[in-house]
């Protein structure tokens, strides 16, 4: 039996679409904090690939004053984000929650080629689908360089 491409692409994207991405909205206090750790998890990681897949395939970002269409250019965001920002470890906090909206604070450190530490500090505000993906990721970011000897994560 022959399936034409296009059908065979449908079926592909109805499978991958309806895998779930738990905890779902609605979201309640125990859920929203369930997301917020899964999310601080994976970014620690620093597996562009692994960190995509919380996102929808069309996800909309922006990022400090980058603006991202598509899980495709999230993966390269972060493919160069972790090329530059080395030892990356992340904190999340979860500051406020909706049906389908969180809000957290972060701060991360890191330190650049040249051995230059940073405390990056900002707030991002997250929208979710019903299946428990990211459909939209907005953060404000600012970085203070700090001494090595300051680093608290």
């Amino acid at each position: 039996m022959f399936i034409s491409t296009a059908t065979f692409t449908f079926y592909i994207l109805y499978i991958i679409m309806d895998i779930k991405r738990f905890p779902l909205p609605p979201f309640t206090h125990e859920t929203a904090l369930q997301k917020v750790q899964l999310a601080e998890d994976a970014w620690n990681t620093k597996d562009p690939v692994k960190v995509s897949m919380a996102y929808t395939i069309d996800t909309e970002w922006r990022n400090r004053s980058e603006f991202l269409m598509g899980r495709d250019a999230v993966q390269a965001f972060l493919t160069r984000k972790w090329a530059i920002e080395l030892d990356y470890k992340l904190k999340k906090e979860l500051w406020s929650f909706t049906r389908n909206r969180i809000a957290v604070r972060f701060e991360y450190e890191w330190h650049d080629h040249s051995g230059q530490w940073y405390r990056s500090y900002g707030n991002e505000m997250w929208c979710f689908d019903d299946n428990g993906y990211m459909q939209q990721r907005f953060a404000s970011i600012n970085d203070l360089a700090i001494n090595a000897a300051d680093r608290k994560l």
